[in-house]
């Protein structure tokens, strides 16, 4: 069931308008220099802010995620689509348009058939790596633009490096100047204001001073005319090979923005305490790439750094989602005229302010300290998306991600339990290798599925506790409450596992095991004749007294 505007009351309706006015001041800049960056229109950003962001809020669960294109959707439009056609041509417009309506059906499907989990894949390691590698990219493209230096914006990294190590002796002081100034400004007033709307101020201050001082004529570039109007709807029209080559950029931008999009969503939801439907989340992106691509706009992501200046402002409610696509609309009819002379060296300093956080820095210091596997994945991701491009980082971060997955999933934890002299405990505690649990008894417990990725593992566990464990043994019990499920090739790995126990003289037992591991024991036909027992404690004590027994029984030799 939809519930528009949830959270949303009579009491706090003008709060929510008032941060509604905070996100638009917020969201115009950003929004054209992304548009920028993605080699699109000042209006294909403004389009993004209009149509798109009136359907999210009204389908989302989330109260306060923030729908909108940001800096890694518009780098990977850039690095995608302008190998296909040349940057600000109709083409590419048009493919731009047709990648965001690919990514809508892509959404709605993952929402239709509940295909969210897949998010999962894309671990925190490979986004901080992949959203790093795009970052540094486009911080190469506002450096440019900021010192006013000319490059080839949709060229590979090294040739933007290049190209602005050569230019900088053609660099412009006047807009150094702006862009140092804007940084500071913008710097120091997240420091010390954050609820301040500095990007605004940044761009009016520039803007008014660019225009009475003439330093256009100095060389300081301006965003230049700004077609007036509201976001027209029509539909792409391509071959459909070329709907089809776009489909691997929209799967990329797709997959994290769900991951991303969902984790956000999710973690508000849990910060205050209200509900929240991955699904219906999916679809609400779903419809709002749809409604981006129909309205002239591009893909749609999640903003993590607008939804962070909402939630410090008080904002709990989707309403300022629609203030700020009213109020753009409202600029787009009557006030694109402000925008032609806006100085890109102050639009520079925006963007770039804005994606330093997300090279991640810190995050890769807590990866080197943490888990310097996962450091070397976010590394790798981060090379291969900076070297050779987003598409091929994307396929990097998958197949980092399944080799993580085989990884911790091969070597799961095995223990061998020894007595701990609680007679009321049904668990063990955890010993070396090759401790018994009594004479003749050894408990081992895998605590994970038993799959292909760890069954000869677990099987050559269980042999080097029974060959190394003192005094010899004669009877085996698995403890299996941590094991879930059982494939096929687990299966067979653990049938011969029963046939070397029962050639080496050991008998084996069971104990704890799920009701639904014991259905699939007898499906698997690996359940003969082997005891069950309901605790450690039970098997400890049955199969100690059954061994005295035999014992006593042993004629004398």
């Amino acid at each position: 069931m939809l519930r528009p505007l949830a959270g949303l009351t009579p009491r706090n309706a003008a709060s929510e308008a008032v941060a509604g006015v905070t996100l638009l001041a917020i969201a115009v800049p950003l929004n054209i220099g992304y548009a920028q960056i993605a080699g699109l229109p000042p209006t294909a950003g403004l389009y993004a802010l209009v149509v798109p962001s009136i359907v999210y809020a009204l389908i989302v669960s989330s109260r306060q995620l923030v729908a909108s294109p940001d800096a890694a959707a518009a780098a990977l439009v850039a690095s995608s689509i302008g190998g296909l056609a040349v940057a600000g041509s109709a083409d590419y417009l048009t493919m731009t348009l047709a990648q965001a309506i690919i990514c809508g059906a892509m959404f709605t499907l993952a929402a239709i058939f509940k295909l969210g989990f897949l998010a999962n894949f894309l671990s925190k390691p490979i986004l901080i790596g992949f959203v790093g590698g795009l970052a540094l990219d486009i911080l190469i493209s506002q450096l440019a633009k900021m010192l006013g230096v000319k490059i080839d914006s949709g060229g590979e990294f090294a040739e933007k490096v290049a190209g602005l190590v050569t230019g900088l002796p053609t660099l412009n002081g006047w807009s150094t100047l702006i862009a140092v100034l804007a940084v500071a400004v913008l710097v120091a007033g997240r420091r010390f204001a954050r609820a301040v709307p500095w990007a605004l101020i940044v761009l009016v201050a520039a803007t008014v001073t660019v225009t009475l001082t003439g330093l256009e004529q100095q060389g300081v570039a301006v965003l230049g005319p700004v077609d007036a109007g509201p976001p027209r709807i029509s539909w792409p029209v391509l071959p459909w090979t070329t709907w089809l080559a776009l489909i691997p950029s929209a799967i990329a931008l797709t997959m994290v923005t769900m991951a991303e999009g969902l984790l956000v969503a999710r973690s508000y939801g849990e910060k205050h305490r209200y509900d929240t439907s991955p699904n219906r989340d999916l679809l609400a992106f779903g419809a709002a790439n749809v409604a981006a691509g129909a309205s002239g706009g591009f893909a749609v992501g999640s903003s993590t750094s607008r939804t962070a200046a909402m939630d410090q402002v008080g904002s709990r409610t989707q309403l300022p989602s629609l203030v700020a696509a009213v109020g753009t609309l409202l600029l787009l009819l009557f006030g694109t005229g402000l925008l032609e002379h806006i100085p890109s060296p102050a639009i520079g300093a925006i963007v770039g302010v804005a994606i330093i956080p997300l090279l991640g820095i810190r995050d890769f210091r807590s990866l080197w300290r943490q888990d310097r596997f996962e450091f070397v994945i976010g590394v790798a991701c981060f090379a291969v998306t900076l070297l050779v491009g987003a598409i091929p980082g994307i396929v990097v971060a998958f197949v980092l991600a399944l080799v993580n997955l085989a990884k911790r999933a091969s070597t799961p934890a095995i223990d061998v339990l020894a007595a701990d002299g609680d007679p009321d405990s049904s668990l063990l505690d955890p010993a070396p290798s090759g401790a018994t649990t009594a004479p003749g008894v050894v408990i081992i417990r895998l605590a994970a599925p038993l799959f292909f990725a760890n069954g000869s593992v677990f099987s050559d566990a269980v042999k080097r506790a029974v060959t190394t464990s003192a005094g010899g043994v004669r009877h085996v019990v698995l403890d299996l409450e941590a094991v879930t499920d059982i494939d096929v090739t687990g299966a067979e790995a653990f049938a011969t596992l029963k046939a070397w126990l029962r050639d080496n003289g050991v008998t084996l037992s069971f104990s704890r095991p799920r009701s639904a591991i014991i259905r699939r024991l007898r499906t698997l036909e690996l359940l003969g004749d082997e005891a069950v027992f309901p605790t450690n404690r039970a098997a400890l004590a049955s199969l100690t007294a059954s061994s005295a027994g035999a014992e006593e029984a042993e004629p004398p030799g």
